[in-house]
């Protein structure tokens, strides 16, 4: 979606409610691809999803730490990498997160907090915008959709919609976002599900049921159109400033952190009462291509501070959950449009990379890591990335299916495509008819390998199959797709292929094997 269309589109999307609590703006979105997934399952739940972005390209590599490649990292990253005594390890994972991230620590012992290792998809976008857009649209990265992955399914389910919402059904907004900026996910086929109103007149128009006539033309039934979402968006106004009412903040959340205060109005419209099923909030600067660190201290410096308040911020927002006994429903999930290099510039940053880890967080995610460590080369170039190792829309997919039961072929029309499925919900809590484990992950076993390896023109793969689909693909080190070398359905067993050096540069490459749930990233080396 380009810029100028997109805020063309955006800007009549959601109708803005100015300091209807605490001071913050909430937009309350009306119907979307995700949202009518949800309440239109065959399974009824009353399960919520909390989205938070992290604005600016956050570095993964200082968030969630490959410990056994801590030596490669102080090579590439001398004058940024954290001290290896500080980091907070992950149980029994050779893997650690950031010390500032105590909250998070405290979720991760308490069983509620996953880390997915390297997450992206191919072809890696580093504008932020354009980005930014991939992720909102689910798009490929070759690929421009002017509509979003939650605003796709809307066709589908709310063909009417304005007409005759909110009822007795879904009384309340089916998704809400806090803060000003409107998410391009929201976007439909068509038009967008509410819109914002920045003129005070129009507003209180709009609450005293004032309205000049529509002209008897084309521009006439738009405004009549943008008219009724705005007019439901007030009734929406009100069902939020109930729930709101109904508790209040039981613990004690950090002063002077934006993110934090968004949280505790999620928490007290979830804790309220309402139906709501998709919440977002967002946390800006990540950024850091300079200062990231300060130096002599690497532990403290604008990314800790930045990380502390997300992981502050949420650990509080699980505690006040907690105590008013709504945890159980809610789900967490945190991204950012893209990660850093792996190796730190002069100015004690990092610039714009590809894959980088998220986190879920919950009552109902499988603890641990998924995923494995990175590898870290000692002589990596400020142009190389990580490789990815799990799709963005993998865990999209995940979510939709085994939070909130939404079917294969509701998927397929979401998406767009078929994403593997990957170990997040906890049995018992989920939509699955067969449990999927981390612990399957985490074996060891090597499912792909190369040889020889190193190689100058031709090297035989071989992979193992647990039968089903199987997707084989070769990333270089800037983290871009170069070739699938397979796509399809392959039985159990162990099988090989040929993949041949077409005149690519010496160095290092991927070969990433996905087989269903499982996945696993090998490197291979071409030599002159």
């Amino acid at each position: 979606m380009k810029r100028r269309e997109f805020i063309s589109k955006a800007l009549p999307a959601g109708v803005v409610l100015p300091s209807l609590i605490n001071g913050f703006s909430v937009k309350a979105f009306g119907a979307s691809s995700l949202l009518s997934a949800i309440t239109s399952a065959n399974n009824e739940t009353d399960h919520v999803l909390v989205i938070i972005q992290l604005n600016g390209g956050n570095d993964g590599l200082n968030m969630v730490i490959p410990l056994d490649q801590y030596d490669n990292l102080n090579i590439v990253r001398p004058n940024i990498i954290l001290p290896k005594n500080k980091i907070l390890k992950l149980g029994d994972y050779n893997t650690g997160i950031h010390p500032a991230m105590t909250g998070l620590d405290r979720l991760y012992k308490e069983g509620k907090m996953q880390v997915v290792q390297s997450v992206g998809y191919p072809q890696p976008n580093f504008s932020h915008f354009r980005a930014t857009d991939i992720w909102h649209s689910a798009s490929d990265s070759n690929q421009v959709l002017t509509s979003g992955w939650v605003g796709r399914y809307l066709a589908d389910e709310y063909a009417n919609y304005p007409v005759g919402y909110p009822n007795t059904v879904m009384p309340d907004p089916l998704a809400i976002q806090i803060g000003s900026f409107l998410s391009p996910a929201f976007q439909g086929p068509a038009v967008n599900m509410g819109m914002a109103i920045s003129d005070p007149v129009n507003f209180y128009n709009l609450l005293n049921g004032i309205q000049s006539p529509a002209p008897n033309n084309n521009a006439g039934k738009e405004l009549t159109y943008i008219r009724q979402v705005s007019q439901q968006t007030q009734q929406y106004a009100n069902v939020i400033k109930t729930a709101a009412a109904k508790v209040k903040s039981q613990v004690t959340y950090p002063s002077g952190n934006s993110l934090a205060d968004q949280l505790k109005i999620v928490a007290r419209l979830i804790g309220g009462g309402l139906k709501t099923r998709i919440y977002t909030v967002n946390i800006g600067s990540f950024d850091t291509h300079a200062s990231q660190v300060n130096t002599g201290a690497t532990e403290t410096g604008t990314h800790a501070t930045l990380l502390q308040k997300l992981s502050d911020a949420i650990k509080a927002f699980m505690d006040d959950l907690t105590v008013m006994g709504a945890s159980k429903r809610v789900v967490g999930m945190t991204f950012s449009e893209f990660g850093r290099r792996i190796k730190s510039n002069a100015g004690n940053g990092t610039d714009h990379g590809a894959a980088a880890p998220l986190i879920l967080f919950g009552d109902a995610i499988q603890n641990g890591v998924l995923g494995s460590n990175p590898i870290i080369s000692a002589t990596a170039s400020v142009n190389d990335n990580l490789p990815m190792q799990y799709d963005f829309r993998s865990v999209y997919a995940s979510l939709l299916s085994q939070w909130f039961c939404v079917s294969a072929t509701v998927l397929q029309s979401v998406m767009l495509k078929d994403f593997q499925s990957l170990p997040l919900i906890k049995a018992g809590t989920n939509c699955l008819s067969t449990d999927l484990s981390i612990a399957n992950q985490q074996s060891g076993q090597t499912l792909i390998s190369n040889y020889p390896n190193p190689f100058t023109t031709l090297t035989t793969i071989k992979y193992t199959s647990k039968g089903g689909h199987v997707l084989i693909q070769i990333f270089n080190t800037m983290g871009k797709l170069i070739t699938t070398l397979v796509d399809g359905i392959k039985e159990k067993g162990v099988h090989t292929i040929l993949f041949e050096n077409q005149f690519y540069p010496p160095g290092v490459y991927y070969a990433r094997l996905q087989n269903q749930e499982l996945q696993q990233v090998r490197n291979m080396l071409i030599v002159r």
